[in-house]
């Protein structure tokens, strides 16, 4: 079974996808993970060239989908198999067959689920004690007090954080720079840490913000597991994760009158669409208040 030659354009591909679109690592290692798994499928049907791929290779992967732990993973599988084919054709490479359609895989749009901020207060009361506990309290300052990703946050270097003028240079999806500024406790939450936690953690040079146990840059799934752990410390028994705290922010953002454009700056959303799910999640609050309350609700 010969995949070298499927497997190369795959490479260039995902190289296009990480150099000259600004993809994630993240994003980028999904895609090597579906696309391999696809290259393996039909090389078993003896395709060995992409301008080859015929309808009957595409009924192969049906099985395969069907595998998917969620729609979601189903859907990014055929998504990344979509944008890979419409690549090669962009390349000059004949692709007979129409694309294949994600139709079959649309996820209803979920609304993000939001925290009170007086919980978010007590996740971060919880942990306070050592090295390790005021890097867990910047984490969650970093994530619902300035509404970062989790990626973004992990990759933040001592640079990045302007302490004279309280504000952190982001480095967000596509490569896109934006300034986000501090609160006032935020930044006191980051200067405790950095002065009694994380030069107890640091066992060799590196500028990264937030450090591990071991002094290597916080990995995502510490970061998950944190998060998850202190929000069930407070009482949430469902599993929190970081974007959780990240949709928390922008929730008490929009309640507290902030423009909607200005939010969309301030998360890095590239169209503001994204942004609006925000206002759905606070009309719907609005919406469940006013039937508790009203006597015919």
């Amino acid at each position: 079974m010969e995949t070298e030659g499927l497997l190369e354009d795959v490479e260039w591909f995902l190289d296009h996808l990480l150099v000259e679109k600004g993809a994630s690592p993240h994003t980028v290692s999904n895609y090597r993970r579906d696309l391999s798994a696809i290259v393996q499928l039909l090389a078993s049907a003896s395709l060995k060239t992409w301008g080859d791929v015929t309808n009957r290779h595409l009924t192969l992967l049906d099985p395969w989908l069907e595998t998917a732990s969620s729609t979601r993973t189903a859907q990014r599988r055929i998504s990344a198999f979509r944008s890979f084919l419409r690549f090669l054709k962009r390349q000059g490479v004949k692709i007979e067959i129409d694309l294949p359609s994600t139709a079959g895989f649309k996820t209803p749009k979920r609304l993000p689920k939001a925290m009170p901020a007086t919980l978010v207060a007590k996740m971060m009361e919880t942990d306070m004690a050592g090295p390790t506990g005021l890097r867990n309290q910047a984490l969650i300052a970093l994530l619902f007090g300035c509404g970062l990703r989790i990626s973004e946050a992990i990759e933040l270097g001592l640079n990045d954080y302007d302490q004279e003028n309280r504000a952190l240079r982001v480095l967000g999806k596509r490569q896109k720079v934006r300034m986000v500024p501090v609160p006032e406790e935020v930044d006191q939450v980051i200067q405790t840490y950095l002065m009694r936690g994380r030069t107890e953690i640091m066992r060799k040079p590196t500028d990264k913000l937030l450090l591990s146990v071991r002094g290597n840059k916080l990995s995502r799934q510490v970061a998950y597991d944190i998060v998850n752990e202190l929000a069930r410390s407070v009482g949430k028994n469902q599993p929190t994760g970081p974007h959780t705290l990240r949709h928390s922010y922008a929730v008490a953002l929009l309640k507290g009158g902030a423009d909607l454009r200005v939010v969309q700056e301030l998360l890095g959303h590239a169209s503001i669409v994204t942004t609006q799910v925000y206002t759905q999640l606070e009309d719907e609050a609005i919406s469940q208040n006013y039937r508790r309350a009203h006597p015919r609700g």
